[in-house]
């Protein structure tokens, strides 16, 4: 989840080695308007994945994930530990999956990055203006925790990575950022109000402006393709729960064992609540006909340790499963045209907990 990704993936999944196979029909990627040669590995096709077609590998090792795509389709920008890399650095590839390049100083820890629509600029937050190493790990003796380092800031820099100029300059965690669909605005998350909040700033980190104001945490926002709405995850805790949650968040950390997804559209802002269901439910994205919101959820597996990826219809509320991977698929993103879907999975993992980024025809 943006921000906390290799500590949850290797806490919570993980999948042995699977045999794969390919397709006979070659894919075609979006954007490129070219035929391209098969990538090295598709992955080997589950009966209950009506939606998905032709599952492409992309990479092969390591912990990937939040791969997020460009406008056009023909990049994703994305969150790696590779090459023996302790903590995450920002990557750029092809939506193919060739040219993965470094696009971060490779200092510090990194999380949360975006290509803006135009192409000109990307988006991240990281750590390294305050330490070149990788922050400390969270002290899980009292369970499962995410560590909100206060050392985040977003950063703006040029596509190649060069030119970083600092957007965000306050006192606490700055991260989970992303563009509106028109680059008009950035929306990102901040406890710099006292809380985890989501707010919005212009590109150039000027006109900061909170969006929600209730107890507990909100992050992982994404805007609806019309720019209109957002939809991100919320936890909202109450009694002892919200002691609790204080209690974490004044030592920098978060229990992430009640989140729901929610709505709201940016003109009357009051948020509509699109799951109840009282698991761990993240990572949410808009379909491109904006009646429906892909997800994360734990909500099937009774150990907390499964999760797949789910369709909730915005008028009806009603769910539907989407991958049925016996570990971790999350983070997804449909290119504009909705024919396409990018994920991180545990998936065809060589060693347990391997994570990696996947491409696949979308079938309504």
């Amino acid at each position: 989840m943006k921000g906390f990704v290799t500590i949850f993936l290797v806490l919570a999944v993980g999948v042995a080695a699977q045999d794969s196979t390919k397709p006979a029909e070659e894919a075609t990627l979006p954007g490129l308007n070219r035929m391209v040669a098969p990538i090295p590995k598709y992955a080997k096709p589950i009966a209950q994945e009506k939606h998905l077609r032709n599952v492409r590998q992309l990479t092969f090792g390591g912990q990937n994930a939040e791969a997020y795509l460009s406008a056009d389709g023909d990049e994703l920008i994305f969150q790696s530990q590779r090459d023996g890399r302790d903590c995450d650095a920002i990557y750029r590839m092809y939506s193919d999956g060739s040219d993965v390049r470094m696009v971060s100083n490779g200092r510090g820890n990194t999380t949360c990055s975006f290509i803006a629509p135009d192409g000109k600029s990307i988006i991240y937050a990281s750590t390294h203006l305050a330490d070149s190493a990788c922050p400390p790990r969270p002290d899980m003796s009292r369970g499962y925790v995410w560590a909100l380092y206060k050392t985040y800031d977003i950063f703006k820099a040029d596509p190649d990575g060069s030119n970083p100029v600092r957007l965000t300059n306050s006192d606490g965690y700055d991260a989970e950022c992303v563009f509106s669909t028109d680059g008009s605005k950035i929306l990102f998350t901040s406890v710099r109000s006292g809380d985890l909040e989501l707010w919005t700033m212009s590109p150039d980190g000027s006109n900061p402006e909170q969006l929600t104001h209730e107890a507990g945490y909100d992050g992982g926002g994404f805007f609806s393709p019309d720019g209109q709405w957002i939809v991100w995850r919320a936890s909202r805790p109450t009694g002892e729960e919200l002691t609790e949650y204080q209690a974490l968040l004044k030592e920098g950390l978060i229990h992430p064992r009640k989140l729901e997804i929610y709505i709201m559209n940016l003109r009357d802002r009051s948020p509509i609540k699109l799951t109840d269901n009282g698991a761990a439910n993240f990572a949410p994205y808009f379909h491109p006909d904006g009646g429906r919101i892909i997800f994360c959820s734990n909500m099937n597996d009774p150990q907390g340790r499964n999760f797949d990826l789910y369709l909730v219809d915005i008028s009806t509320k009603k769910i539907e499963q989407v991958t049925y991977n016996e570990s971790f698929d999350g983070f997804p993103m449909f290119t504009r045209d909705g024919r396409t879907i990018v994920f991180a999975s545990n998936r065809e993992g060589l060693v347990h907990g391997e994570t990696n980024i996947f491409i696949a025809d979308w079938i309504d």
